[in-house]
């Protein structure tokens, strides 16, 4: 998860809940403003959701050969090929 900077400036940062014997429950995100303690460490590292957009835009175009390569093994039935 990551910390996102919003257009007002406040920062969404991920916070988990757990429970009272300290199992993970979930994760969600928290919105903080500059009057957080916080709020300069999380800053930092924070990305808009702009930025946010373009990497996972990035993970997507990365990923395709590897979703030709595995379209293609499912066309031979999952065998695989000699060249592989």
């Amino acid at each position: 998860m990551y910390v996102i900077r919003l257009p007002n400036g406040n920062l969404l940062v991920p916070e988990s809940a757990t429970a009272h014997d300290g199992r993970l429950v979930s994760d969600a995100y928290v919105e903080i403003g500059p009057d957080d303690e916080d709020y300069e460490k999380f800053a930092a590292c924070a990305l808009t959701q702009e930025e946010m957009d373009e990497r996972a835009q990035r993970w997507r175009e990365g990923d395709e050969p590897l979703r030709r390569q595995f379209l293609d093994f499912l066309a031979r039935d999952g065998q695989i090929s000699q060249s592989d």
